[in-house]
C-alpha cells in the first residue's frame, strides 16, 4: 500500500524543492525566485491582496518576485508515494522465458 509525504513544489514549474527557504533561493530548474507570494502557503488569488493573511495592510505586488513577508510560509502539498516500475523486468522475464 502506497504511502504519503509532505513535498514543497515549485509554482511555475512543479519542480519539488527543499522546504528551507531563503530569501535568495530560486528554483533550480526555471530560475524564478522562491520567496515570493506566489509559492506562499496563504496566497489565494480570490482573497483580498491575494493573501489569505488578515492582518495584511497592503497588497504586495508583483506576486512572482522575491519579497520580505513576514507572514511567508512555503506552500506544501501531500502527495502519494509511488514506486516506478523497474526498467529490467520486462528484459528479465524475456530472458528467464527462453533461459538466456
Amino acid at each position: 500500500m502506497p504511502g504519503f509525504r509532505e513535498v514543497v513544489r515549485c509554482s511555475q514549474c512543479g519542480n519539488p524543492i527543499a522546504p528551507d527557504i531563503s530569501s535568495e533561493s530560486r528554483c533550480l530548474r526555471c530560475g524564478t525566485d522562491l520567496r515570493a507570494c506566489s509559492q506562499c502557503a496563504s496566497f489565494d488569488p480570490g482573497s483580498r491582496f491575494e493573501c489569505m493573511e488578515t492582518s495584511l495592510t497592503a497588497r504586495v505586488a508583483p506576486k512572482n518576485v522575491r519579497n520580505t513577508c513576514p507572514f511567508f510560509a512555503p506552500r506544501t502539498t501531500v502527495e502519494r508515494e509511488t514506486t516506478a516500475p523497474r526498467t529490467d523486468d520486462a528484459r528479465k522475464a524475456f530472458d528467464d522465458l527462453f533461459k538466456f
